[in-house]
């Protein structure tokens, strides 16, 4: 069951507008029932145009499209991720933060984890981005979901799972798959390329980047773009407008790099720049489609701590 972005009411057989991504009711279905921007691009003077919604639902010809429209489709196996995407990708991190355990015991049983972690050829060959070897494409992408220790996945998780309900909410659940995988490969990507040119080439060896922290910040940045007074409780307790938590960590970011270097502190600070820079552009361009909340409230209806709706679900407000 899922909410109406529109009117809030519950709703069994939702309809996903193609346009703007939002998921409604019966009434408000149809895009001039629901202010979709799309209006403003068809430019359609008699305003009779093509709903852009997915009708399948409703059809009851007894005709189906494709396998991929048919598993995509509320009630059908990939209608459980479409407005749960931030969760599905908090549980692949920590199914991977798991299996770096498990593939650090098998390498060395009986070895230091932690040497095993940040030595390992074949383990980093898995996990890590490294400047070494930029062209183990893959680590683009596993180094976005493995993490260097407790802490750093929980600070990360932490981020993407209030922020990130947000931002999928307002773009879409396959916009923001595409903005977290994106930006967390792109952030890696930056940091070590920044490595290699301060060598002078492809070292010999030199640290690695993982971690969820750029595609985090890249979710913070369109979140400021798109509401800069959201207020945010830092440290749970501290009320902030997020505008000014953002302008503060890129100019403590800044003044590490300056007094450190790119990888001050052991953490990927030229990476965290770069996703916060994509998020800030990522969020311009898709600023204006429909209000956003003002604050974030823990324990509401919708997609709230408890976890993630069914079949198309968690799309109602907070």
């Amino acid at each position: 069951m899922s909410r109406c972005d529109e009117c809030g009411k519950q709703e069994n057989m939702p309809y996903q507008c193609r346009h703007c991504g939002g998921t409604f009711c019966a009434e408000h279905r149809l895009p001039e029932n629901h202010g979709c921007p799309g209006l403003n691009n068809w430019e359609d003077p008699g305003g009779v145009f093509d709903s852009g919604f997915d009708d399948s639902v409703a059809d009851e010809s007894g005709s189906s499209g494709g396998l991929t429209d048919r598993l995509g489709r509320p009630g059908g196996p990939l209608g459980y991720f479409r407005g749960n995407v931030t969760f599905v990708f908090l549980g692949a991190m920590w199914v991977t933060f798991l299996l770096q355990f498990v593939v650090g015991f098998v390498l060395d049983p009986f070895g230091n984890i932690a040497a095993t972690w940040r030595f390992n050829p074949l383990y980093r060959a898995i996990f890590v981005l490294s400047p070494t070897h930029p062209e183990y494409v893959w680590t683009w992408f596993t180094s976005v979901f493995a993490h260097g220790g407790f802490f750093h996945i929980a600070i990360n998780s932490i981020v993407i799972y209030f922020f990130g309900r947000l931002v999928e909410d307002y773009v879409g659940s396959r916009n923001f798959a595409l903005l977290f995988l994106g930006s967390g490969a792109a952030a890696g990507l930056g940091q070590v390329l920044v490595q290699i040119v301060q060598n002078g080439g492809i070292p010999a060896s030199a640290p690695g980047v993982l971690g969820a922290s750029g595609a985090g910040l890249a979710i913070m940045g369109v979140l400021t773009v798109l509401n800069p007074n959201l207020r945010v409780y830092l440290y749970f307790i501290l009320p902030v407008p997020l505008w000014l938590l953002t302008v503060g960590y890129t100019g403590w970011t800044v003044f590490r790099i300056f007094s450190g270097g790119i990888g001050a502190g052991g953490t990927a600070q030229a990476a965290h720049l770069l996703g916060l820079a994509i998020g800030l552009l990522y969020g311009q361009h898709v600023k204006g489609r429909r209000r956003i909340p003002d604050q974030l409230q823990f324990g509401a209806g919708g997609r709230g701590p408890g976890g993630p709706g069914g079949p198309g679900g968690g799309r109602g407000p907070f």
